[in-house]
């Protein structure tokens, strides 16, 4: 049974005030509590481009990366990648679409698999991964809509040729668009993913045509790969230099995210969506087929018709591989056609993950009590990522290759996590066959992330920054929020104490928290009271039960009230913090007076455990937690007298 009445907190107290706070707050708000509403559902080949501005934009750059990383070897290193994606990547990630299918991915499946603290824990550092990844997708994508704007020479007498004021036109661009109230549009996506594969398949099909024209390139092609050893080789050396090419495994992670938004004909409320699933796994195999088939034909076809010094660093091709070849083969009209393309495609990809990031981070921090509640609304969230981008921008001086080893290291950890999750989930199962195969993939992802670490070291030196940067800015806000009320419900378990609970409010008893039930301890505590203190009216005992797991910030608590000739008993379980139950519980009642215990124990001690164990000195608590939201509410009637007394 629910109890009437709701104590107001600093969101439910009235509008901010100053002209900032209004328009700060007048955004959207982001957080898990705030969603319930239904979204709009599209089909899943609908929902397909929104997956593909992220996915398929990598073409832009893959390619050239690809050359660059691989030379002649590159259609062979890529033929490895695809069989990664469709033996490896597809397979996990229809494991935590079934699995985690409110579109939170991965980290929800980790979240659920790992528990208490050391959850907490895993998922922050993996945030920090996350936050990686995404904010890499937008500078990187950013930087190469830029390089592909002042290698066009229409668009370079317009906007000029500087790529780092370019790239931060774009980003501060799409910081705009989101402050302005951007939502997801699957008519956009559509929009602009579709013509762009039609017409990287156009010019891809005229370099194939160029091939066939000219069997010179092939011959050439296959001398170069003789002079390198035979067919194991070959085959060992691209798998050594497969890791560099780890960016065409982008995809996924969005993947499962979007779910939320396809729709789940026949399945119904409650149940686990099987028909929602069904669609995503469509959804995730047709995007690793089409996007496996571009790659392969890309990497052919640039590898045989582009020269070594277009696409060194610098050079024409870098970082444009296919709209090089748009130009050379099919003309400037065409080619600045495919630029513009491109840069669109490129820019929205960066509206796909600055949406990814604030759809994820206001799930997952304030719930957890570590970040402020400003972190839940859309734009200080956005202002705060436009600079985090500008920053990473200024690093790396709006370089496509540079950002490469950051941008591989965040979708490995996010596709290693993934396994790992899939495989835990499947062991827990006891479906010990795939799993086995789910821990043989992780090791996969695992080598492919060593390897790139080791070769490209900064990736891990930026995911560590944003490690850093988001423990210790979750410790901070945990450790500010730490006198907030904290609970999210109340509810009665019987009818009984649901009467005797109205039978208490509005300043009818005096309230007297407890170590123990024990009579005994009670009757001793009473007297001591009437003696010294003389109240007024019946004392209401409250005992605070904690839960084992205490690394959650807000409780769901459950009340037993009881009678005990003019005394009640009230039995608090389901806890995460003694003194701010004891605060909460006292505003709902209101009572004429609180008596506190001190236990005069180590403060700092005392300090600590209530901290990570929600214990500690619990009078002391009890009072600073009453008088800071005293503080900031409206002042209302008799607040309760408060009683410190040595225990």
């Amino acid at each position: 049974m629910n109890i009437v009445g709701q104590i107001p907190t600093r969101e439910s107290a009235g509008p901010p005030r100053g002209f900032l706070g209004r328009w700060i707050f007048a955004g959207d708000r982001m957080d898990a509590h705030q969603h319930t509403g239904a979204h709009a559902t599209h089909r899943w080949y609908s929902v397909l481009w929104l997956t593909g501005v992220d996915y398929f934009s990598t073409l832009g750059y893959q390619p050239g990366i690809a050359l660059l990383a691989a030379g002649a070897l590159s259609p062979i290193a890529t033929a490895i990648l695809v069989l990664v994606t469709l033996t490896c990547a597809l397979p996990i990630y229809a494991q935590v679409a079934g699995r985690s299918y409110a579109g939170q991915g991965s980290l929800a499946l980790l979240e659920n698999l790992l528990r208490g603290w050391r959850g907490k824990l895993f998922v922050l550092v993996r945030l920090g991964f996350a936050g990686t990844d995404f904010v890499i997708t937008m500078t990187l994508s950013a930087a190469d809509a830029a390089q592909h704007a002042i290698e066009n020479p229409h668009l370079r007498s317009i906007i000029g040729g500087s790529r780092f004021q370019i790239t931060i036109g774009l980003l501060s661009l799409l910081a705009l668009v989101f402050l302005a109230g951007f939502k997801e549009a699957i008519r956009l996506a559509t929009a602009v993913a579709v013509p762009y594969l039609a017409l990287t398949l156009v010019v891809l099909a005229r370099g194939l045509w160029e091939v066939v024209q000219h069997p010179a390139l092939l011959h050439l092609w296959r001398t170069d790969l003789a002079a390198r050893g035979d067919w194991t080789m070959l085959a060992a050396g691209a798998m050594l230099i497969f890791p560099k090419l780890a960016l065409g495994l982008s995809g996924f992670e969005t993947g499962v995210s979007v779910m939320p938004l396809i729709t789940s004909e026949g399945d119904r409320i409650l149940e686990v969506p099987r028909q929602r699933i069904r669609n995503t796994l469509k959804l995730l195999t047709a995007a690793a087929l089409i996007m496996s088939g571009m790659l392969m034909l890309s990497s052919f076809v640039t590898t045989l018709l582009i020269p070594v010094e277009a696409y060194r660093i610098g050079g024409p091709a870098s970082g444009r591989a296919i709209a090089y070849l748009a130009h050379g083969l099919l003309g400037e009209v065409f080619g600045t056609v495919y630029d513009l393309s491109s840069i669109l495609i490129l820019w929205f990809a960066g509206a796909s993950a600055m949406a990814g990031l604030l759809h994820l981070i206001p799930r997952y921090l304030p719930r957890f009590g570590m970040a402020p509640l400003w972190v839940a609304y859309t734009r200080p969230l956005v202002l705060v990522l436009l600079l985090i981008n500008v920053l990473v921008t200024i690093a790396f001086k709006a370089d496509v290759e540079a950002q490469g080893g950051a941008y591989a290291t965040g979708v490995l950890v996010l596709m290693l996590s993934a396994a790992v999750a899939s495989a835990l989930a499947l062991w827990r199962e006891a479906r010990r066959t795939f799993g086995l195969y789910c821990w043989m993939v992780s090791l996969v992802f695992l080598y492919t992330l060593i390897d790139n670490v080791i070769k490209r070291p900064d990736g891990l030196i930026i995911a560590s920054i944003f490690i850093a940067t988001v423990i210790g800015f979750s410790a901070a806000s945990r450790y500010r929020r730490a006198t907030e009320l904290r609970v999210a419900d109340l509810k009665m378990v019987d009818d009984s104490s649901a009467d005797l609970w109205l039978a208490m409010v509005n300043k009818k008893v005096n309230l007297v928290p407890v170590r123990s039930m024990d009579a005994d301890s009670r009757r001793r505590k009473a007297d001591e009271i009437r003696r010294y203190y003389s109240p007024q009216g019946p004392l209401a005992f409250i005992h605070v039960s904690l839960l084992d797991n205490r690394s959650e910030f807000l409780a769901n608590l459950r009340v037993r009230v009881t009678k005990e000739g003019d005394n009640y008993l009230i039995e608090i379980s389901q806890a995460i913090a003694i003194a701010n139950t004891i605060a909460y519980i006292s505003e709902l009642i209101d009572p004429i007076s609180i008596f506190l215990g001190l236990s005069r124990q180590d403060l700092m001690t005392q300090s600590l455990r209530y901290l990570f164990l929600g214990e500690g000195e619990t009078g002391l608590m009890v009072y600073t937690i009453l008088v800071r939201y005293w503080n900031w509410t409206p002042p209302g009637d008799v607040r309760p007298v408060i009683f410190l007394i040595s225990e």
